[in-house]
């Protein structure tokens, strides 16, 4: 898993721009049973894939921080809400909170296992948001994505095959 996941940042790089044509073209003509077909390659790519490891997305970013997960978060480590906010997270250049550094606080590294997994954030639980509904609106989010996560890169390579367009006439 190690090599791959060195190699994946290079992998993504490479299909970055394919991908960005293929969501154009896919955002035109979406397919009506598009979160479907996601749901369906979200699930088997998953039957094959175990986070535990990888742990790739909590090693190298920091989810979005809701105001609920702040909440529900600081009273689980039984700690007042601005100070967690204030030992753990920061503001973005986008205005969302996040965690101050990577690998994520709460990871622990010898497992790969999250310390606050039944209260994680929101985004940590939907992660890597493959299998969501109106999948075609989060399309820049999993380009992203394939650079961080081997199975996002698989599931939009398998994608690519299942919804297919010819590329060469762009």
């Amino acid at each position: 898993m190690e090599e791959y996941l060195q190699q994946l940042p290079k992998l993504a790089a490479q299909t970055k721009k394919e991908n960005q044509q293929y969501f154009a073209l896919l955002k035109k003509r979406t397919p009506k049973n598009l979160d479907y077909i996601m749901q369906e390659l979200h699930d088997k790519e998953f039957e094959k894939t175990d986070c535990l490891t990888c742990g790739n997305c909590c090693k190298t970013t920091s989810p979005i921080f809701t105001e609920k997960d702040i909440e529900r978060i600081s009273k689980y480590l039984k700690m007042k809400i601005l100070d967690f906010t204030n030992h753990y997270l920061q503001r973005d250049e986008d205005d969302f909170m996040v965690l101050k550094s990577a690998p994520c606080s709460f990871l622990d590294l010898e497992n790969n296992e999250c310390t606050i997994y039944d209260v994680r954030p929101k985004a940590c639980a939907e992660y890597p948001h493959t299998n969501r509904r109106k999948f075609i609106q989060i399309t820049d989010l999993t380009i992203a994505n394939t650079s961080i996560c081997p199975a996002t890169f698989k599931i939009v390579e398998a994608l690519k095959k299942r919804v297919s367009f010819d590329l060469s006439k762009k």
